[in-house]
């Protein structure tokens, strides 16, 4: 066995590493970027090497960085992590021409399986069933279109070197083809320095299950069952669960005998994922299940822990003594299924605007507690604590959320509950969006497909589910307690009774109003204190007896008319954020003595909606614009992203150029508002 190893990545995978080699008493070197000198995969391991700038291309991507790194600490492997260089042939070569073990697969293996195309033209002829497409090695736009065409449409373009659900569109109709692939194109060449494609049928009411594998150097290989990865949004997985719902003992064994097939025909070791689509023509009927290979991921997956819920297996472990020419632990017939996991990712994030990348600190990262679950109930995998930064150079996720349970209905209540304890205040995430998701009725019944958030949209996005009058009320109470508590900070002090705020009147009842804005939406909350002492809320159209108390780890007890919430709140500048057992709310306070102007919308300029980079603007000066029209692309977190315009418009002027770094807020180019003809 190894005694130290070095991580190429960053993160939460870097951290889940570094916990089971320590387990194991395997030292671990680090690496790091500018952006991560303090991150929290670097304290978390023994050593750590500086490699670079912020970027990923100045540093998590410079393979001969690391494998300096590694010699120069003594390292005996390399860890690749996910994502980053995990599945790059070049560096698991110059890993093995360094002298380092690779805890991966072979080379071959990687770029066997690493083109989409080449892979699938593999699978053909080892006899696992493909979705009907293109993969050939002529790129011609024109031939490409000229095969979407003939197979009928929709089709989906992927990138041939990628994964994530970076460089994939759907295509609806023929006139959208050139624009879908020209993007495919860039966002694949930026992130995995190929821009060639493969072109498929889009599969109808499609689910995504994948099979993990693992096999070693002594000719075993079994697989470790399924997961299903069918909620995603923008291509990109957002809740993933084990094992599959509906999935038949007869399917999972074809599903896994052509899984195993995949990895032999490749000579494969170590840890890998053969992804499938299963096309459904009913929910209820599993036995209506047809498979196609997708692709095969030769690394760990994001998703592996709910695969290490079920099974009771650490699949790093695994990584390692295969990688250090083990045989596997167990063979096919000593795996079983143990009840059922869901694992959710949180991200930085906007879910109501497109899930747009959020960048910022967690001025409040709380996870939920252990003691609240069963032992071995909750997981919780994160790379980030309170105070860091989430920066636009890298992934967005923030943490992972995986649940275990008896069964599939306990696990759902279990991971309502955890979302429902993860406070994460200074950015925006997905967290209440997840538990929308978890709550809806197409998940809650398993009534999976990849389609399932755009079905579910309206139940989804935009959702306000802690009353105003309840957040209000905590925001209240919030309030009155830390004046309290800081009136008696210094007991038996001289308080001086014309600094106190507690809005005491010598003629009259206490009356005291709180301002603050909810949804764009001005409001005032009127507090009296009757005559028997007792208080009284007006707000939100509510006229409520009103009581509160603090509780512990921060919590508030807040009653309306007898009916008593817990309520965690957190204050960040005039921003006030309540989370309750229902939800979460935010909401603004506001000052009636600052008269701060504020401008109307204007037309005239158009800022970067987050940090990143401009890849190019489809509009020149001059141009005359329709409201909605694609007036620039930027890339953020490894995704495109488009900037459309607001309103009939003409462009006065471009005020960057294609490839600079712009920073949230900048105008990027002005306008000037036209009319629209009628």
């Amino acid at each position: 066995m190894f005694t130290k190893i070095l991580i190429a990545n960053r993160g939460e995978i870097a951290c889940r590493v570094a916990a089971t080699a320590r387990r194991m008493g395997i030292r671990t070197v680090a690496v790091y970027s500018d952006a991560d000198a303090t991150a929290k995969h670097v304290q978390a391991c023994d050593e750590a090497v500086h490699i670079g700038g912020s970027p990923a291309r100045d540093s998590y991507l410079r393979w001969e960085k690391i494998i300096e790194a590694a010699k120069a600490t003594g390292a005996q492997a390399v860890h690749p992590g996910y994502g980053f260089l995990s599945e790059n042939t070049d560096f698991a070569q110059a890993c093995l021409d360094a002298g380092l073990v690779f805890i991966g697969p072979p080379p071959a293996a990687i770029e066997a399986m690493g083109l989409k195309a080449a892979s699938k033209q593999l699978m053909e002829q080892s006899g696992v069933p493909l979705v009907p497409g293109y993969h050939g090695a002529d790129q011609n736009p024109l031939v490409l279109q000229a095969a979407a065409d003939a197979m009928g449409y929709p089709v989906l373009i992927k990138a041939s070197a990628g994964g994530g659900g970076k460089g994939m569109r759907v295509v609806e109709k023929g006139a959208d083809f050139a624009a879908a692939l020209a993007s495919c194109q860039r966002e694949a060449k930026n992130s995995f320095g190929n821009d060639a494609v493969l072109v498929e049928k889009y599969v109808q009411r499609p689910r995504h299950i994948e099979i993990q594998v693992f096999a070693d150097t002594h000719g075993n290989c079994v697989h470790l069952f399924e997961r299903d990865c069918s909620v995603q949004r923008r291509h990109q997985k957002v809740l993933e669960e084990a094992p599959a719902p509906g999935m038949s003992e007869v399917l999972r064994q074809r599903m896994g005998a052509a899984a195993v097939a995949a990895a032999r025909a490749v000579n494969y070791i170590g840890a890998g994922t053969v992804e499938f689509i299963v096309e459904q023509s009913d929910y209820d009927q599993p036995e209506s299940m047809q498979f196609f290979f997708m692709e095969m991921n030769t690394r760990l997956q994001v998703e592996h822990p709910v695969t290490e819920a079920i099974t009771g297996l650490d699949l790093v472990e695994w990584q390692l003594r295969v990688a250090s020419g083990e045989a596997l632990p167990l063979r096919q017939a000593d795996l079983r299924i143990n009840g059922h996991a869901i694992e959710a990712r949180i991200c930085a994030e906007n879910p109501d605007q497109d899930f747009l990348p959020a960048t910022g600190s967690m001025a409040v990262f709380g996870l939920p507690a252990h003691s609240s679950f069963e032992r071995s109930a909750l997981r919780v995998d994160s790379g980030v604590c309170q105070g860091d930064a989430i920066s636009p150079f890298y992934d967005s996720m923030v943490a992972k959320l995986i649940v275990h349970g008896a069964d599939r209905a306990q696990a759902l209540a279990r991971m309502d509950a955890a979302l429902a304890q993860t406070h994460i205040v200074g950015l925006k995430t997905n967290v209440q969006f997840l538990r929308q998701v978890v709550r809806s009725d197409s998940f809650a019944r398993a009534r999976l497909d990849t389609g399932l958030i755009a079905r579910e949209a309206a139940q989804l996005f935009h959702q306000e589910t802690v009353p105003l009058a309840l957040a209000v009320g905590a925001w209240v109470a919030q309030v009155l307690h830390s004046q309290a508590c800081a009136t008696s900070a210094l007991p038996g002090a001289w308080q001086d009774p014309w600094a106190a705020t507690d809005a005491w009147q010598s003629h009259a009842p206490m009356r005291r109003v709180f301002d603050l804005e909810a949804d764009g939406q001005a409001h005032s909350a009127v507090l009296t204190q009757g005559a028997g002492g007792g208080l009284q809320l007006q707000c939100a159209g509510l006229d409520a007896a009103f009581a509160y108390a603090a509780l512990p780890e921060g919590a508030m007890e807040v009653s309306l008319n007898g009916q008593r919430q817990t309520v965690h709140v957190y204050l960040h500048g005039s921003q006030v954020h309540v989370f309750t057992a229902q939800g979460a709310r935010q909401l603004q306070a506001t000052d009636r003595l600052a008269h701060a102007a504020v401008a109307p919308a204007d037309v005239g300029r158009l800022s970067a909606p987050m940090p990143g980079k401009l890849l190019s603007f489809s509009v020149k000066a001059g141009d005359t614009v329709r409201q909605g029209q694609v007036l620039a692309v930027m890339e953020a977190m490894k995704m495109e992203h488009l900037i459309v315009a607001p309103a009939d418009a003409c462009v006065e002027e471009l005020l960057f150029a294609p490839g600079d770094q712009v920073s949230e807020g900048a105008e990027l180019l002005r306008m000037q508002a036209q009319a629209r003809a009628s």
